[in-house]
């Protein structure tokens, strides 16, 4: 563990790159539809529990350095055997701590409502007892790293005391049970109100909430009435949540509000596509009941809807021109800070603040399969600047937009007739066999459905818009240039080469003279029209451009870096004006923890190259857990954190609507929520006992990786493919540098071996 706390609150506190100051809140307070018409409540369940174990101190005090100035930490209430109170998630303390480590084989059995339930329980402990028991994360997809940090738990009075929350919330979920062992609920919950401010008080029972209303001034301490499942029964009544939910007036009588599980609000459907929302804000606020919603996690996908945005979903609650709830219970409660004080009310004709360029990734292919007219219309109505094609090209010759020249990729090839022309070429693909582009004519492959590109989906069931992952139709390079020609809101067009010179060796198909063509009959060579950039991951391309047009060349580095020797930079502004690098070459990780900065950007920079960075997606395994799995605390950072020009986004509304929220250029009023993070602050917080193994630095860029040979003439080799036709494995180049071609071809028909050439 650290040698000392003082170091580890200065890392904690140092999390952002600019001192924490209150928030200069920009809502107006007539704009919102609460039922008090002020903005929404934040409340952090368990502090920050999204990334520090629940209810530890760092988890709260977190949540406070992280959050609106009014946030409210949420306490759920335990009570030991001395009848203390303590702050702990779930009635089984295994669930949330170590004690099955420090009290083994001790666990016991009892009746919690009404259900013989296995565990350890704080009835059974003193405080004294506890105080060798330290908290855990207690959510597994969440990283348990901090656990090593021995967080003790915490009374009611010893967060109040060390934190002085701005609004304290005491959740009391199992009074009956608790009375069942002699110890009161109702008398622990008056006596801590008479030394310490509590501003909520929670319970899904009924009986509870009744015998202490009296008690409790609702101008102090609102009385809230918490809904389970509808299915459920409240153990005063008997009668089910649902049925309940049909007489807000009877709860009125001995509550101020009700918070319900966000479902209760907009529902869903079977296929998790979300349904009209219900009645139950507008109704409960005719009665004068404040609505909570909870179950608010960045980590937990809810709808498809909201791609994967946590801060899409917390405007739907807050935001949605119908009501708004007036208050939201999350996990990581920098989400709804950001939602309620940025970007609540900026309207549909929001002024562009942040002149970042957003550039699509295969169109909004996180919504929409990738390079198809839906996703390329859809990446222009969310506000992309630069739209792309990256060109393929097909049997007879047809230059198309798809994201990859193995047609397997992103259709559904792999099961149609074509299937038979599957074959394996390392210089294409190094591993596993493909359905390129050039096997099929153009009418075979339009002919193809497209399919949804699922990064996440196999390995971690995070699949893309089912609904729609086999709309639309892949466009020619002509149609694609048709498309964007007269959109005015787009500011240009990335066209991306690869592969050219196994086409043209190998193939016998010149992509960059088709290229150039396709661009000349659209007109873009004139001028006034729409800015066009080349891109390439091998010089030789861009070179090419360079000889015989006047487009914007990109140079994209394929490996990771960490910095750029001094000649590879004089050699890339000899063909390009801007560079294209992945994320880990700006923030390098360590088992998914940004561990510092590099010089990469700097770099670049410091030789007037501009810099474009990939890929930034909604969904939060594709982010360092220094983002709090929330898109645009990612790409906030990597803007003001790092002063790169441009994002390539498969979710392009999100990045655009970034660039529009109010709390950008407030200087020393910028609210922590939309700071950069420090690179290497949350690693800086594990213990020597759950650090990973160190990595090795990232290696700079080399000349040797940019140079490369002219690509080669177009020559008149026409080869066939056959299903099960292979090579031998080649050796592939070193970072971007063209590789040495290496194929292997055989009769379709008769499956005989012609020919077997090498190019060493």
């Amino acid at each position: 563990m650290w040698n000392s706390r003082a170091l580890h609150h200065l890392l904690l506190h140092s999390f952002f790159l600019i001192a924490s100051v209150s928030a200069q809140r920009s809502n107006i307070t007539s704009a919102w539809k609460t039922l008090s018409g002020s903005p929404p409540l934040v409340i952090a369940r368990g502090g920050f529990s999204g990334i520090f174990p629940d209810s530890s101190k760092d988890a709260y005090s977190f949540a406070i350095l992280t959050s609106v100035p009014e946030v409210t930490l949420w306490c759920d209430v335990q009570l030991t055997k001395d009848g203390a109170g303590i702050c702990l998630p779930n009635i089984k303390l295994e669930n949330a701590t170590d004690i099955s480590a420090i009290f083994q084989n001790k666990s016991t059995n009892y009746l919690v409502n009404g259900i013989p339930t296995s565990g350890y329980f704080s009835v059974d402990y003193t405080l004294k007892d506890l105080s060798s028991v330290a908290l855990t994360q207690g959510v597994f997809s969440r990283s348990e790293v901090f656990d090593g940090m021995l967080f003790a738990i915490l009374t009611v009075d010893d967060l109040v005391k060390e934190l002085a929350p701005p609004g304290l919330w005491l959740n009391v979920q199992h009074d009956a049970f608790y009375s069942q062992h002699n110890l009161s609920m109702r008398n622990f919950v008056l006596s801590v109100s008479r030394r310490v401010i509590v501003s909520h008080i929670s319970s899904p029972e009924i009986g509870f909430l009744r015998s202490i209303t009296a008690r409790f001034n609702p101008k102090t301490t609102k009385l809230v009435f918490r809904f389970l499942g509808q299915d459920d029964k409240e153990p005063s009544t008997n009668q089910t949540y649902g049925s309940l939910l049909k007489n807000l007036t009877f709860i009125k009588t001995f509550a101020s509000g009700i918070i319900v599980p966000k479902g209760y609000i907009w529902p869903v459907d079977a296929s998790l596509y979300l349904q009209q929302h219900t009645s139950l804000v507008s109704d409960a606020h005719k009665v004068g009941l404040e609505v909570f919603a909870s179950d608010f996690a960045n980590d937990v996908s809810f709808s498809f809807n909201y791609s994967y945005d946590p801060l899409a979903e917390y405007l739907q609650f807050i935001d949605n021109g119908d009501f708004s709830v007036d208050g939201v219970l999350s996990d990581f409660p920098i989400t709804p800070s950001e939602a309620v004080d940025c970007f609540a009310h900026l309207g549909p004709n929001a002024k562009k603040i942040d002149n970042t360029l957003i550039i699509s990734k295969y169109g909004a292919s996180g919504d929409f399969p990738a390079c198809t007219d839906v996703a390329y219309k859809q990446a222009i109505l969310d506000g992309v600047d630069v739209l792309d094609c990256p060109v393929q090209v097909s049997k007879d010759g047809i230059p198309f937009c798809s994201s990859s020249i193995d047609l397997i990729d992103s259709t559904t090839v792999a099961q149609s007739s074509f299937s038979t022309l599957a074959a394996t070429i390392p210089e294409i693909k190094p591993t596993g066999s493909g359905i390129f582009s050039f096997s099929l004519t153009w009418d075979n492959i339009k002919s193809l459905t497209p399919s949804i590109l699922n990064p996440f989906g196999t390995k971690y069931k995070l699949f893309r818009n089912p609904k729609y992952k086999s709309v639309g139709s892949l466009l020619t390079l002509s149609e694609f240039l048709s498309l964007t020609k007269n959109q005015t809101s787009l500011s240009g067009i990335v066209i991306i080469i690869e592969n050219a010179a196994y086409l043209a060796d190998k193939q016998g198909l010149g992509v960059t003279d088709s290229v150039i063509d396709a661009l000349s009959k659209a007109g873009y060579d004139k001028p006034g029209a729409q800015k066009v950039f080349i891109q390439s991951t091998n010089s030789s391309v861009l070179n090419k451009f360079k000889e015989k047009t006047n487009y914007e060349r990109v140079y994209k580095i394929d490996e990771t870096v960490g910095d750029a020797a001094t000649k590879a930079v004089d050699d890339i502004k000899r063909f390009a004006s801007s560079v294209v690098v992945n994320k880990n070459s700006v923030f390098p990780r360590n088992t998914g923890f940004i561990i510092g900065s590099t010089n990469t950007v700097s770099k670049l920079k410091s030789s007037n190259l501009s810099v474009f960075v990939e890929t930034f997606s909604n969904e939060y395994l594709s982010q360092a857990w220094d983002f709090f799995s929330d898109a645009t605390v990612e790409i906030n950072s990597f803007i003001q954190g790092s002063d790169i020009d441009g994002i390539i986004t498969d979710f392009p509304k999100t990045a655009n609507r970034y660039r529009t929220n109010k709390c950008l250029n407030l200087g020393k009023n910028t609210p922590p929520y939309m700071q950069a993070v420090q690179p290497g602050a949350l690693y800086g917080l594990i213990t020597d006992n759950f650090l990973p193994p160190a990595v090795a630095p990232l290696p700079p860029l080399s000349d040797s990786e940019v140079v490369e040979a002219p690509l080669p003439p177009v020559s008149k080799i026409t080869p066939a493919f056959s299903p099960d036709s292979g090579t031998k494995p080649g050796t592939q180049p070193k970072g971007n540098a063209q590789p040495k071609v290496i194929g292997c071809f055989f009769l379709s028909s008769l499956a005989v071996l012609v020919t077997c050439l090498f190019l060493v």
